[in-house]
């Protein structure tokens, strides 16, 4: 599990050598921050899980922040905000919206706004709008599903990587 996460994530010194982080690169030598390991991964993954909901181009910002602030992997924490794209955030949307309707009891579907017809050259402001239609239970959904996903993720890793370590424990005792 580890030499997967190794091959695909960049090295510690090539990341350090960036020019544009000298004004933070003192933040960023916690060795948790690097390290591939079932907490540090399992908790990276949470917090990329959590912040790919937040709108706009801050996810990624977002999770490397609290991932220096949790001491986790940060790599992971980033790429893990990639889960939402264009052709997932919609349907991502209208599952917080949903959950909001129904904790706030007003689990009426008829409120959803319809989508808006998208141009080009107004396509982020059409969006925002859309989204300011939704209102309050999608202010409420989005926590509750980001803290749901960011929950279900570092269990799922957690007991994935132990799996997988009982697995290599059991191959490594038949040899």
């Amino acid at each position: 599990m580890r030499r997967f996460f190794r091959d695909r994530l960049p090295d510690h010194d090539s990341i350090l050598r960036q020019r544009w982080l000298r004004p933070v690169r003192h933040w960023l030598h916690h060795p948790n921050l690097w390290h591939l390991h079932r907490r540090s991964v399992a908790g990276g993954v949470a917090i990329g899980l959590f912040c790919g909901l937040i709108p706009g181009p801050f996810q990624m910002i977002s999770a490397a922040l609290l991932a220096i602030l949790f001491r986790v992997n940060l790599p992971v924490a980033a790429f893990t905000t990639f889960y939402t794209n264009p052709f997932t955030i919609v349907p991502l949307y209208l599952l917080a919206f949903e959950i909001g309707n129904r904790v706030t009891g007003s689990a009426n579907s008829a409120a959803i706004p319809a989508f808006p017809e998208i141009h080009w050259h107004e396509w982020f402001h059409e969006v925002w709008m859309w989204l300011f239609a939704l209102g309050k239970p999608l202010l409420i959904g989005l926590p509750l599903l980001a803290t749901g996903l960011a929950l279900s993720g570092y269990l799922a890793i957690r007991l994935i990587w132990r799996l997988f370590v009982i697995w290599k424990w059991h191959r490594r005792h038949a040899q």
